[in-house]
């Protein structure tokens, strides 16, 4: 089953614009935001990450519902997370 799990910007890089570090569940990585650079991505959005890729921005709701959801759905949430932890982008 593939997921894509919010998160929220916390730092975007100046000298990489197409990299932003995202906080999903306290855990922070490089995912590449090159397909929401359009929608004016700034430090505090949320976004919808699968495999390191931002597919879309989302609101502050939207992003608690979803990771309301995924929490209840137990091991796949998990292994999706577990997935972002040992990506590596940039």
């Amino acid at each position: 089953m593939c997921l894509g799990i919010p998160g929220q910007v916390v730092e975007r890089f100046s000298d990489r614009p197409d990299l932003a570090s995202v906080d999903v569940c306290g855990v922070q990585r490089t995912v590449n935001v090159g397909l929401v650079t359009d929608e004016g991505l700034e430090v505090g959005d949320w976004v919808l990450i699968h495999v390191g890729f931002a597919l879309s921005k989302i609101d502050e709701d939207e992003a608690r519902a979803s990771l309301e959801f995924l929490e209840g759905m137990g091991q796949a949430y998990a292994d999706e997370l577990a997935a972002l932890s040992r990506s590596r982008i940039g």
